[in-house]
């Protein structure tokens, strides 16, 4: 094992609930559009993944004549959500998940290289690391996949193949923190072996082919997991 590569919203933090879905409905009061999506809306529609992508396939379940003209105001939507989310994170409203920093530093000890993989922003990310990791937070990563490098979200595989290829590591000497069945398929579409650390919305339903499936990485040491 040479690397970790994690996944940001639900693993490094509960960023779903009280930052994403929260920013987006700030974005949606300010546009003037009568939608407002509450938690349990919210779990379904992270079936879809990426921002922009979960507002569309919301336009086209809200609005299907609208859709046409949808394009650019998704687009100016998703930006401004983007600015509403980070100015949660600033305002210290989403932390790290529990046993997380301590994860961080134990890889760093072992010489463990790491790297994040993720469909959101990559405004999200650093925002969520210089607040909670500090300014120098985004140097404990060697790679940061974000947003759109890609052209395919998880499920695809090609967010791991992006960070992979640019590490220089071959699947199996990483392994990959998800908290979701999307997020687990691309890393194992990958070959990258993963650790699943269910949150809010991962739900109790199996999910197979996982190293090992945790409630959160408190409790449990990075030496511990991979002596399984």
């Amino acid at each position: 094992m040479k690397a970790l590569i994690w996944d940001v919203d639900g693993t490094l933090a509960e960023t779903e609930d009280q930052g994403h879905r929260v920013a987006f409905n700030l974005a949606f009061e300010e546009a003037g559009l009568p939608w407002h999506w509450d938690s349990a809306l919210y779990g379904e529609l992270l079936a879809v993944t990426g921002g922009k992508e979960r507002l569309a396939a919301w336009w086209q379940r809200a609005d299907p004549a609208g859709v046409p003209m949808a394009g650019p105001a998704i687009a100016r939507l998703h930006a401004r959500k983007t600015e509403f989310y980070v100015e949660l994170v600033h305002r210290g409203a989403i932390g790290l998940r529990p046993g997380v920093r301590e994860w961080l530093d134990a890889a760093r000890d072992r010489g463990l290289r790491q790297a994040i993989a993720t469909t959101t922003t990559l405004d999200n990310v650093t925002s969520l690391l210089d607040i909670t990791l500090g300014r120098t937070g985004r140097l404990r990563f060697d790679v940061i996949g974000a947003g759109d490098v890609v052209p395919r979200k998880k499920p695809a595989p090609d967010i791991y193949r992006w960070v992979l290829d640019r590490m220089g590591l071959a699947p199996h000497e990483c392994l990959a923190i998800e908290d979701s069945v999307p997020g687990v398929q691309a890393a194992q579409a990958a070959g990258v072996p993963v650790l699943l650390v269910r949150s809010r919305y991962t739900g109790d339903a199996p999910i197979p082919g996982v190293v090992a499936d945790l409630p959160s990485l408190e409790g449990f040491t990075l030496d511990r997991v991979l002596a399984v």
